[in-house]
């Protein structure tokens, strides 16, 4: 198979969708690898490396569009991109189409086989290729969220540690998956009065017990969310409902009831974000105040450390890449279930009910296409 990496365009985004060594396994399997010029830079990465690893390194994105027959990103595809879409290409990437009804109309359209990393899921119910990024975007949303509590960034001025005879920040984690976990380990080991809510008691335990008891753990309804959220200093959102549109769980008038000079990071806002008031922005413009709030929405968190975060996605993305490459994407998804799950279309067909539901568009079951 040709597989294509072409150069991300989404702002500030400096991630690559394959390392060098991803590249050397894929050609030893017989594939051919075209990797857009300077793809890698970002990440520390360079030409040379991807040819010493047997790519071809083409000129421009058009090329390796038009000559690829599945192509590897880190990102949606762009509207400066849509031209490139075509009938029968192959698009491996994190989609979060449920956020993104243009998208979706668009693959349709040009009956692009799109698979989404955030998509695939084992059938214990994990995700595999969002836990990597949900790991980095875990632990940057308290990085993030203390630079949005000092004072130049409309924060209300407040130390997530304390400091002797000062009171630490008050933190507040909606979700414990993974995103939620590593923000609540972050943000315990800084010093901070951590609280996190999940409906899920067990998945609650869990993290109670290996943080040593040094959080407070909440079940998660709309009178609990309410009272933590207006006591707290810092709320980070990391809610998921895999493929589909993240529920709104903090509303507008609780915005307006928290503390002035708070911040809110919703690292749900690839799924439409949890925060009624939230609207994605981007790094290099990555916040604004509503109701004396700050909201920090950038839609690719992990691209602020892109090397780590390059490494970490070829570690969990490689081993299906191949499995598409090898087989082909029908064979591959009727032979591997947890694959089957993140095709979100195929032939101009919706195959992903989360992602039809979102759009009130017609769902088509994978197992009636292939």
């Amino acid at each position: 198979m040709i597989i294509g990496v072409p150069t991300e365009i989404k702002a500030e985004e400096n991630r690559v969708a394959i390392t060098p060594a991803g590249v050397s396994a894929l050609v030893a399997h017989g594939h051919l690898v075209l990797v857009e010029r300077r793809a890698g830079e970002g990440s520390g990465l360079s030409d040379a490396q991807y040819r010493a690893a047997g790519a071809h390194v083409l000129r421009t994105a058009r090329e390796v569009w038009h000559d690829a027959e599945m192509i590897l990103k880190v990102k949606e595809p762009l509207p400066t991109e849509y031209r490139h879409l075509r009938e029968g290409l192959l698009i491996f990437t994190y989609l979060h189409l449920a956020a993104s009804e243009e998208l979706t109309r668009i693959l349709r359209a040009k009956k692009v086989s799109a698979v989404g990393y955030e998509t695939i899921q084992l059938d214990d119910g994990s995700l595999p290729l969002l836990a990597p990024m949900s790991e980095v975007a875990g632990r940057l949303s308290i990085q993030v969220g203390s630079w949005c509590l000092q004072a130049p960034n409309g924060g209300a001025g407040i130390l997530l540690a304390g400091a002797s005879g000062v009171r630490p920040a008050n933190v507040v984690i909606l979700g414990a998956g993974i995103a939620g976990a590593n923000a609540c380990q972050i943000a315990a080991g800084v010093g901070a009065h951590v609280s996190i809510i999940d409906r899920n008691p067990a998945r609650l335990r869990y993290i109670h017990d290996i943080l040593g008891g040094h959080i407070t753990t909440v079940m998660s309804n709309h009178a609990n969310i309410e009272d933590e959220v207006l006591g707290a200093d810092l709320v980070v959102g990391s809610v998921l409902v895999a493929g589909a549109k993240a529920p709104h769980l903090i509303t507008r008038k609780m915005v307006r009831a928290m503390k002035r000079g708070a911040a809110i990071v919703d690292i749900s806002i690839d799924q439409g974000g949890c925060v009624e008031t939230s609207r994605p922005t981007t790094l290099d413009d990555p916040i604004y105040v509503i109701d004396g709030v700050v909201h920090y929405c950038v839609t690719n968190m992990p691209a602020v450390v892109p090397r780590t975060s390059t490494f970490a996605l070829t570690n969990a993305t490689l081993s299906y890449a191949l499995e598409l490459a090898d087989k082909g994407l029908q064979r591959a998804a009727h032979e591997n279930i947890p694959l089957q799950r993140g095709v979100n279309t195929l032939g101009g067909h919706i195959t992903h009910v989360g992602v039809a539901e979102a759009f009130k568009m017609d769902y088509t079951p994978l197992g009636e296409l292939i």
